[in-house]
């Protein structure tokens, strides 16, 4: 059976220290409305979002029927003297979630994204932008040892989020990174939007790499408003602010291919929907809510 989940960052609740979250959602109010759309779980959110304690995360997931399905971890894997703190971020996450109960969930392991010259060309990547073969051992090394400690101290599996304005955007960038780490240790979260914005096809990412996709997440792609971005020179923040990411279904992302994929290769895990919405960008509630009367359209 799979399950459909929303995330924090459908409410604002993004990753970066961008001005707009000055104005950002309470999570005890995207908690309520994750639940009062149709969804049945959801990711953590930035460190210190929701509870840090893991009794008082339990009760707020809990006393909604959620379920509490992995968490962000960003890290500057390029740079080896950053593995050791990525380290220490993803075992305070992954204590966190463990102690709550929530020993299924995964630790979504990023680049430390918008964080470098890649923000300003987020879908239109130059090839003098990506890493030397030297920093891509650095890189995967430093992604496989977080996913082994990980693993051996909490038995919890990582999973690694390809992301525009970071150094695994591309599909080749993808494809390099799943051939230099280990299958057992480092699954790969598809990121359908992101995948998209960045030049590929998800559903033939879909079927590629079938086997190391142990997350999914739902976004679309809007590539008029990513033009509109790239002929006004905007960067990475631009484009989310133009709608880059739009509701499902209103994009060029062929949901419907993705679902017959998955139940093909009987995929039987959670859907994470994602949209990333600013302050002023919408009503989160309502895309929510659209989201999923979409998503049943697609029969699940």
């Amino acid at each position: 059976m799979i399950n459909i989940a929303n995330a924090p960052c459908s409410w604002g609740a993004l990753e970066f220290d961008l001005e707009e979250k000055s104005e950002e959602i309470g999570f005890e109010q995207v908690l309520d409305e994750i639940k009062e759309t149709g969804y049945l779980g959801t990711e953590l959110g930035d460190w210190g979002y929701m509870p840090t304690s893991p009794k008082l995360l339990k009760i707020e997931i809990e006393k909604r029927g959620l379920q509490l399905l992995g968490a962000f971890v960003p890290v500057a894997l390029e740079d080896e003297s950053k593995h050791k703190a990525g380290i220490t971020s993803a075992l305070k996450v992954a204590e966190l979630m463990y102690s709550a109960g929530y020993k299924d969930a995964k630790i979504i392991l990023a680049d430390d994204n918008g964080t470098d010259e890649r923000t300003n060309n987020a879908g239109r990547v130059k090839p003098n932008m990506g890493l030397t073969d030297k920093q891509w051992e650095v890189y995967a090394k430093g992604a496989e040892d977080i996913a082994r400690i990980v693993k051996e101290t909490f038995g919890m599996r990582t999973v690694f989020h390809h992301h525009c304005a970071g150094y695994v955007e591309t599909p080749e960038e993808v494809d390099k990174l799943l051939e230099f780490t280990d299958p057992k240790l480092l699954g790969l979260c598809l990121d359908m939007g992101h995948y998209a914005f960045g030049g590929g096809n998800p559903v033939e990412a879909l079927k590629k790499h079938n086997r190391r996709i142990w997350h999914v997440h739902f976004k679309d792609f809007n590539p008029e408003a990513a033009k509109q971005s790239a002929d006004s020179n905007g960067d990475y923040f631009d484009a989310v602010k133009r709608g880059v990411f739009c509701e499902l279904g209103k994009g060029i992302v062929d949901f419907k291919a993705i679902v017959d994929v998955l139940k093909e290769k009987n995929f039987k895990d959670w859907i994470v929907v994602e949209q990333d919405i600013l302050p002023g960008m919408g009503d989160p509630k309502k895309c929510a809510l659209a989201n999923r009367e979409y998503i049943k359209t697609l029969g699940l």
